[in-house]
C-alpha cells in the first residue's frame, strides 16, 4: 500500500436550509453557493501499526468525521495529513472537504475500489452539514450548477464558528429552510452568479444571520457597485470580481473552481 492524495475545493454556501433525517445519508442541506479553488489537500497512507494519526497543516487534530470515514471504509489505521489555507469554521466547508478528501485518498491508498458516488455518500454520512436542489448524499439529492467562472474575493471578519456544532433547534431550522427555499427558487429561475449573490443576501436577512460587521461590509460593497454576501456557514463575506478590494478592503483572492473534488499528484 502506498499513500494517495486528493484535493477538495472549498465551498462558500450563500444559502442553506436544514433537512433532518434518521438516515445520515438522507439528512443535510438544500442550498447554493460558490465552489472556490482554495481548498483542502488530503494525503492518506498506512501507518506501521493500526493507529490513526490526523494532522491539519502539520498540527494534530481530532475531526470525528475523518475517523468515521476510515471506519466506514474498513481502514484499521492510517496517517491522514491535510493542508489548507482556509481556517475551519469560517464558512468554507473545511471539515466536509477534509472528510471527502479522506474518503477519496483512502479509497486509492487502501484499494477499496468504490465509485465516486459511493465515496461521497460515505463522506456525507460522516459529516452531515454547487447548487444542491435536494438534501442528502447522491442516492437522495439532486445537484445542479451555474456554468460561469470568475474571480472571487473573501474577507473573514470574526473568529471561527464552533466545529461539529449541533443542528439548530427546529424553529430556527424552519426559518432557515424557508428562506433557503425562496433563495433556491430564485436561482433556479435565473441561474446566474449575480442572482445567486442577491438570493444569498436575501437569505442572510430572512434567516437573521447578519452580524453588524458583516452587514456593514456587504452594504459598503453594494454601494460601491459590487456584489457581496455573507457565507451561511461562517463569519466570511465573499464578493464577485474585485468588489471587496474596490470598496477598500484587504481581501483574499481566489476563483471559481469547476473541476470539483479530484485525485491529485
Amino acid at each position: 500500500m502506498e499513500e494517495a492524495t486528493a484535493f477538495v475545493p472549498g465551498h462558500l454556501a450563500g444559502f442553506s436550509g436544514v433537512h433532518r433525517a434518521d438516515d445520515p445519508t438522507a439528512a443535510g442541506a438544500a442550498g447554493g453557493g460558490i465552489v472556490v479553488s482554495d481548498g483542502v489537500r488530503v494525503t492518506v497512507g498506512p501507518t506501521e501499526e493500526s493507529d490513526l494519526v490526523v494532522e491539519l497543516n502539520g498540527e494534530p487534530v481530532g475531526f470525528g468525521a475523518v475517523s468515521r470515514v476510515l471506519k466506514a471504509l474498513r481502514v484499521p489505521g492510517a496517517r491522514v495529513e491535510a493542508e489548507t489555507p482556509l481556517e475551519p469554521g469560517t464558512g468554507f466547508g473545511v471539515t466536509g472537504a477534509f472528510a471527502l478528501g479522506t474518503a477519496l485518498a483512502a479509497n486509492a491508498a487502501f484499494g477499496r475500489a468504490l465509485s465516486e458516488d459511493e465515496l461521497v455518500t460515505v463522506a456525507h454520512g460522516a459529516e452531515v452539514h454547487p447548487l444542491r436542489l435536494e438534501p442528502g448524499a447522491p442516492a437522495h439529492n439532486r445537484i445542479d450548477g451555474i456554468p460561469e467562472r470568475c474571480r472571487v474575493e473573501y474577507l473573514v471578519l470574526d473568529g471561527p464558528a464552533e466545529l461539529d456544532a449541533e443542528l439548530p433547534p427546529p424553529e430556527e431550522s424552519e426559518l432557515r429552510s424557508g428562506a433557503a427555499g425562496r433563495a433556491l427558487s430564485a436561482v433556479v429561475q435565473e441561474p446566474t452568479l449575480p442572482v445567486l449573490m442577491r438570493a444569498s443576501r436575501r437569505f442572510s436577512r430572512e434567516a437573521d444571520l447578519l452580524t453588524e460587521s458583516a452587514r456593514e461590509v456587504v452594504e459598503t460593497v453594494n454601494r460601491s457597485g459590487g456584489e457581496a454576501a455573507v457565507a451561511a456557514g461562517g463569519p466570511t463575506v465573499f464578493a464577485l470580481g474585485s468588489a471587496l478590494s474596490d470598496a477598500g478592503y484587504e481581501a483574499e483572492r481566489t476563483e471559481v473552481d469547476v473541476a470539483g473534488a479530484r485525485m491529485a499528484e
